[in-house]
């Protein structure tokens, strides 16, 4: 049996997190523990961009990664990953003396395979040892995948690896990729295996490539708490235990520990990443689980939705994700166009010349409870909340434009409800309005039930309104909403988010009346 090598890839992968932004103490500390765990192979961060900070874990050249290993662990393999979508010149890569990083990781599409090639000889005539990543390996061909390695046979690198790239392989496609690559790859290679856990398959995998006992090396990669974008990574702790239990070796777990109570536990706190509906969702429909993070942010859609909408995105663009593209398939899934002219009509007639109050879900609602009961009692004619039930208000209307809302609500009211098209598919409304139409041009703030609402209003011919619960967007999660079931957390947008609706509203041609507080400049 070759020798298993474990390779630690957090302060890489586990970087698209935090934006690789460690803190130089941590980032420092952390090579320190790494070096302490017995490992073999360790990935100190990104080699990529043109200035270094010492705060993040990405390194414009050789000589950035110099600092931060420094005093090296001899019997510690110290790399660095480059990306060829956007790789450093080659005149930015000293040759190897030793002082620095030992190795250099290259990723790279089936598109990019031969930059890659000659990119790859280049940096072994240099003196690093070279690891040849095939990203998204499951979308090779067979044919594809053996002329890939054959050609790399060529150069000859330290590693080639299988790459994971959506969290998709399961084992029985796993090994019929192993078995391509150990038959294929020339003599002294070794095979590596690089996870992500959208299916929570990494450790299974990595388990099975290990038992399989190959006569060449392997070399796994795996992340301090499984660290890493969306559902993360192969576990570095659980998988080194499973080495020390089943494999003799002496890895040592509590300085992996010690990494993830002292370097990540705050982090997660605040940028959680692990298994999740959306990911999985994203994985078995073939996107970059960068859809499932952008898309689950509007939380907006129900599961059926969301699957609906990522089985629509155009199979060229599910590969790399894509702001634009993801917004342009969320707004086409939500424009189901309707004729509400008759509604419309219905509705102006229904407020024409009446005192209306709209609810928003606001945490004010519950402070100045009394006075809006009073307004209610004495001022107004109808109560229209906004995505919610309020039920301690009893309104006579309610506006949903998601569907997610709308599932709280539906058949559990006595109030006249009012959606929008995009919810007709799933659900019943006794008023439907086009969605589009009152939807903002802001991709943010699109679907902004309150805005839209009040556009609706507005084309209703309502003047006045008087508004409470309206609050806004505060910088600390848990303090938004009336209801703690609405909660979501946009704290770390909430001043752009403030911003882009306080400009909608003061374009509107009503009178707005606040009865609660509001972070929102009108």
């Amino acid at each position: 049996m070759g020798r298993v090598y474990l390779l630690d890839c957090t302060l890489r992968d586990g970087g698209y997190i935090n934006d690789w932004r460690f803190g130089q103490d941590a980032i420092r500390g952390f090579c320190q523990k790494i070096a302490r765990t017995g490992i073999e192979m360790f990935e100190v961060g990104f080699l990529k961009g043109d200035g270094y900070d010492p705060d993040r874990s990405v390194f414009p050249d050789i000589a950035s990664f110099r600092e931060v290993i420094v005093p090296k662990d001899p019997s510690l393999c110290y790399v660095g990953m480059l990306d060829m979508k956007a790789p450093v010149p080659l005149d930015r890569i000293e040759p190897y003396d030793g002082t620095s990083i030992d190795g250099i990781r290259v990723i790279f599409k089936k598109d990019r395979i031969e930059e890659a090639l000659v990119y790859c000889r280049v940096l072994k005539d240099k003196g690093y040892r070279v690891f040849a990543n095939f990203v998204g390996t499951d979308a090779y061909t067979d044919r594809e995948f053996i002329e890939g390695i054959e050609r790399f046979n060529v150069v000859a690198p330290h590693v080639m690896t299988i790459v994971d790239s959506f969290g998709v392989i399961k084992r029985k496609q796993f090994l019929r990729l192993v078995y391509l690559a150990d038959h294929n790859m020339a003599p002294g290679i070794m095979l590596g295996y690089h996870a992500h856990n959208n299916l929570q398959q990494a450790m299974g995998n990595a388990e099975a490539l290990v038992e399989l006992n190959l006569q060449r090396g392997v070399c796994i990669d795996a992340c301090v708490f499984g660290m890493g974008r969306g559902a993360g990574n192969l576990d570095l702790e659980l998988f080194a235990d499973f080495m020390n239990e089943n494999y003799g070796t002496h890895y040592r777990i509590d300085p992996m520990l010690e990494i993830m109570d002292e370097y990540l536990s705050e982090i997660y706190r605040t940028r959680f990443w692990g298994y999740s509906l959306p990911l999985y969702l994203s994985a078995v429909n073939g996107c970059h689980p960068n859809y499932a993070i952008y898309l689950a942010q509007k939380d907006a859609l129900t599961v059926k939705g969301f699957s609906e909408l990522l089985r629509s995105i155009p199979p060229a663009d599910k590969v790399q994700f894509d702001q634009e593209s993801a917004e342009r398939s969320y707004r086409r899934y939500q424009e189901e166009h309707c004729d509400d002219r008759a509604v419309i009509e219905e509705l102006s007639h229904i407020f024409a010349g009446k005192r209306l109050l709209l609810l928003a879900p606001g945490k004010s609602l519950e402070v100045y409870a009394d006075r809006i009961h009073k307004v209610i009692e004495t001022e107004t004619d109808y109560v229209i909340a906004a995505n919610f039930l309020a039920e301690a208000f009893r309104p006579d209307f309610i506006f949903s434009a998601n569907m997610r809302r709308y599932a709280r609500i539906q058949g559990k009211t006595e109030a006249k409800c009012i959606i929008t098209s995009n919810l007709q598919k799933e659900a019943r409304g006794d008023y439907v309005v086009d969605f589009i139409h009152f939807a903002s041009k802001q991709p943010e703030i699109m679907d902004n039930s309150a805005l839209m609402l009040l556009r609706l209003l507005e084309t209703c011919g309502v003047r006045t309104i008087q508004i409470a619960g309206m609050d806004g967007y505060s910088a600390h999660h848990d303090g938004d909403y009336y209801d703690p079931v609405l909660e979501y957390d946009f704290s770390r947008e909430a001043e752009r988010r403030n911003a882009a609706i306080s400009a909608e509203l003061r374009a509107l041609k009503m009178r707005l009346d606040l009865l609660t507080p509001t972070e929102y400049r009108l």
